[in-house]
């Protein structure tokens, strides 16, 4: 079953199929003279904002609907969003590798041709932190390999996601390998110009704010960095919705980059913590944005609608909280001065 085309801005209504092919159709026409653009004025003055393929993917897949990416792509320029994170795997195929350049040219120009930035790739990272060392330096090697990648598709950024089992290891071994791997990737990232970021969740066996704080602390690498996001942060909280409280122990400085969504504080079918649209659920985004906006960070803020059964519908109201947010003046006790 196809998915209904993506609402049109502020309307909420679906359009028709042939509608999307004709904007498709123009923009691909523009796209041969140059990548589609838009003014300044109607960027997010303070954040760049990026859509996850990451969530048309698991919809597609749990819900059984298809998301043609160029109607993807499509919305994401309609609704005025900078960038894209990509999925391993998903529309089609896997990552070329770093020497595939004629696959790279042509991966990078599907996103150019309409307007939006490739800012990160998704990576797994269970090999991080494998008993054996020999496992450990070939997931190191695929990593520098998804870095001269990701550097030639102009990202900024490259994720982490340390899941698998401790097979034979106790937690502490696991934890040291993996903080040891990730100082490494550090290395790496910075070597070409890019921030490694890591995230965990509750299916992971690294699953709680201590973990998280104890990774990053260890791997000791200016260049490793943690992905905020709010579902895994509010159940590592105590499910209160406040998941704030915990982006501000790790400190703003430590934040690589958002995967933002709301959550009810619970699992999704016994997964992985509970996304929802923003405004949703019942975590206090607008205060994680207000520390954000006042804390002075800078940086991309993306949609992570994994397994939201509405993926457009989660990508704009977050957007519009991004940009609501961005727009707001500061708080009177410092000086009710806007934000730059």
């Amino acid at each position: 079953m196809n998915a209904p085309c993506p609402p049109t801005a502020g309307s909420g209504t679906v359009c028709s199929r042939r509608s999307a092919l004709s904007r498709l159709l123009a923009s691909a026409a523009a796209a041969v003279v140059a990548p589609l653009a838009r003014p300044d004025s109607t960027r997010n003055p303070l954040w760049k904002t990026a859509v996850g393929l990451n969530g048309f993917e698991s919809a597609g897949r749990k819900y059984g609907r298809t998301y043609p990416i160029w109607e993807v792509l499509d919305f994401a320029r309609h609704e005025e969003f900078d960038g894209i994170e990509l999925v391993q795997g998903w529309p089609m195929g896997d990552y070329p590798a770093a020497e595939e350049a004629a696959r790279i040219r042509a991966l990078k120009r599907l996103y150019d041709g309409f307007g939006l930035r490739v800012f990160s790739l998704q990576l797994g990272a269970g090999g991080a932190f494998a008993p054996e060392s020999e496992a450990r330096q070939q997931w190191l090697d695929e990593f520098r390999d998804r870095v001269q990648l990701a550097r030639q598709l102009g990202c900024d950024c490259i994720g982490l996601w340390p899941g698998g089992g401790l097979r034979g290891q106790s937690l502490d071994e696991a934890l040291d390998r993996l903080a040891g791997s990730f100082r490494e990737a550090g290395r790496i990232a910075a070597d070409h110009g890019l921030i490694a970021a890591f995230e965990i969740e509750p299916p992971f066996v690294f699953n709680t704010a201590e973990h998280l704080l104890r990774i990053h602390r260890e791997a000791d690498h200016p260049a490793l960095k943690v992905i905020y996001d709010p579902s895994h942060y509010d159940l590592m909280n105590g499910s209160t919705g406040r998941p704030h409280e915990l982006l501000q122990r790790v400190g703003l400085e430590n934040i690589g980059y958002l995967h933002f969504t709301d959550t009810d504080g619970t699992l999704r079918d016994g997964g992985t913590s509970k996304h929802l649209p923003a405004g949703d659920g019942h975590a206090h985004l607008t205060e994680s944005l207000r520390i954000l906006r006042e804390g002075g960070w800078r940086g991309w803020a993306m949609v992570d609608a994994w397994e939201i059964p509405d993926p457009y519908d989660a990508c704009t109201k977050a957007k519009r909280m991004f940009d609501a947010a961005a727009l707001e003046p500061r708080h009177p006790r410092d000086g009710g001065k806007p934000a730059n």
